[in-house]
């Protein structure tokens, strides 16, 4: 264990005048996650993984996430409702503030690196309060293998004990996430969900990277044995992390990347899964990856014992697993592989309406990605089955600094560059609607993957639906010819179209937001509106 006290050895702190008790420097997964249990942070697991709880926050909270307006962001950021602006003078009071809780503490320090592409790689140092904090930063990001500290280009200082005061801090309540892209470090405070540290850092990527031509990606990513690189687009519980979790192809990672000239790329070094539901039948990679140094979250146990209940969802639905990289057994080394051949966009979608698998043109593409649709089910309650739809621009809103055309225009540039196959995905709903239809079979959606990696619909004939004008293949290896035009599937067509017409209204009121900064070809790419009946 390295014990560095006073600030005597590296790694040098004084560049931000900080002052604590005691610094743990780089400590082992072992060491971080004994002195968790010494310090009563959390329990240890059956299988060896910490298992802790984040207290009052169990998941990030983006109405408390802000980025200093100054002379970097003023005229660049997309300010908002998701990027909500902090002044200069508020942060400088509240980092000072902060400072003074932290002197006279024990801390942890970790020196790591996001970028597994050399040329883009951005040293950052994370500063936590909490041994467990240190084990998600030692977990998440890249674990460059060097002797001594690394001078850090971004630091982020993580204390869930301070709180801020809002009525002085200029903050909203007492817990924040502040980005400052002048002093280049990330103040988190008042809260222990560790998902701010690694959001955080996916913000400030997606701010630098487009403006050295890389594409910054909220996705999944794998890799077959040919070396063909394939991506996955989708919100929660469109089957991102279940579908790219191949056991035939490579994981590069299962949530952020870049694509470069020449390369995908992982952002991180490790992986931040869901556990509710998980059961080693249907997710065995990541059920396998919960061992001695992956940290559990918010998650209950059997009664009486400490083996975990991951269908106990008492606590949050948002229950979570950390782990690096090397916890899985196929994971790609290093964590890249080449331009895409294939990239996949993900939807559940409960209206029943959209095709299981379809082929998208470039505008198409830029559509449907400033688009970010799936749904999700208003309720259990019987007779309640109408969805809730969701849009989130380039599957990432939450996490864009940049205005979402940015991002489009630079993906759709890619995707003819490089003539990248883009797929539609319903991993959602056929037959009808939730409550009525069916959900999609995941074997019958692998399979549709499949048949795509391998070129097997390459020589397919397709024909476009009437409303989203998708291109739907005629046949395809292994999947009931019937199921692949969802109109096909519904016991009457006139209620298909009915529902079809709706979400398409749905597609193009949310799309307003980006008509006047879209080009035409992406705005006339979208679905088609209900014809009109004359009276």
């Amino acid at each position: 264990m390295r014990r560095i006290t006073n600030n005597n050895e590296v790694p040098d702190l004084g560049y931000l005048q900080l002052h604590a008790h005691e610094f743990f420097y780089q400590l082992s997964p072992g060491e971080l996650t004994t002195i968790a249990l010494d310090n009563s942070e959390g329990t240890l697991s059956n299988s060896g993984a910490l298992a802790v709880m984040t207290g009052k926050f169990t998941g990030r909270s983006p109405k408390d996430r802000f980025i200093v307006k100054d002379k970097i962001t003023s005229d660049s950021i997309w300010w908002g409702d998701v990027n909500i602006p902090f002044a200069e003078d508020d942060f400088d009071r509240i980092y000072t503030k902060m400072l003074y809780y932290l002197k006279g503490k024990v801390l942890f320090v970790r020196d790591g690196a996001v970028c597994s592409e050399p040329a883009y790689r951005l040293n950052i140092r994370t500063i936590t309060e909490t041994a467990y904090q240190n084990l998600f930063a030692h977990n998440l990001f890249l674990r460059p293998d060097v002797s001594g500290s690394i001078d850090p280009e971004w630091t982020i200082i993580a204390a869930p004990g301070f709180e801020a005061d809002p009525e002085r801090d200029g903050t909203r309540q007492k817990n924040f996430s502040i980005i400052n892209f002048n002093r280049k470090i990330v103040l988190i405070g008042g809260t222990g969900y560790t998902g701010e540290i690694k959001k955080a850092m996916f913000s400030v990527l997606n701010f630098l990277l487009p403006a050295q031509g890389v594409l910054s990606m909220h996705c999944s990513a794998n890799k077959g044995a040919k070396g063909d690189t394939a991506i996955f687009f989708g919100l929660s519980g469109t089957g991102k992390t279940t579908l790219s979790a191949d056991p035939d192809r490579d994981l590069i990672g299962d949530d952020e990347h870049g694509w470069g000239d020449h390369s995908i790329f992982n952002f991180e070094g490790g992986c931040y899964a869901k556990t509710a539901g998980l059961n080693p039948e249907k997710e065995p990679q990541i059920f396998e990856a919960i061992k001695a140094g992956a940290l559990l979250e918010n998650i209950g146990f059997v009664k009486g014992t400490n083996v975990p209940d991951f269908d106990d969802i008492t606590i949050t639905e948002n229950t979570r697993v950390s782990y690096p990289m090397d916890h899985i057994a196929n994971a790609a080394v290093p964590s890249k592989g080449s331009v895409p051949e294939n990239i996949f966009f993900l939807t559940a979608d409960a209206f029943g309406v959209l095709p299981p698998i379809s082929k998208l043109s470039v505008p198409q593409a830029r559509y449907h990605f400033l688009s970010g649709y799936t749904s999700k089910i208003a309720g259990t309650e019987e007779g309640i089955n109408e969805p809730q739809t969701t849009f989130s621009a380039c599957f990432g809103k939450a996490f864009l600094p940049l205005h979402p055309v940015r991002y489009a225009e630079l993906l759709g540039r890619k995707i003819i560059e490089n003539e990248v196959n883009i797929w539609l995905i319903n991993t959602g709903w056929t037959g009808g609607p939730y409550g009525t239809g069916e959900r999609i079979n995941l074997s019958y959606t692998r399979s549709m993957i499949k048949a795509a990696l391998d070129g097997m619909l390459d020589k397919c004939v397709f024909t476009a639906d009437s409303v989203f004008g998708l291109m739907i293949p005629e046949h395809c290896p292994g999947i009931p010819s019937e199921i692949l035009n969802p109109i096909n599937n519904w016991a009457d067509p006139a209620n298909y179209l009915q529902k079809a017409y709706k979400l398409a209204g749905l597609f193009q009121e949310n799309f307003k937001q980006y008509e006047e900064f879209a080009d035409a070809d992406t705005k006339n790419a979208g679905p088609v509106g209900q014809p009109k009946v004359n009276a």
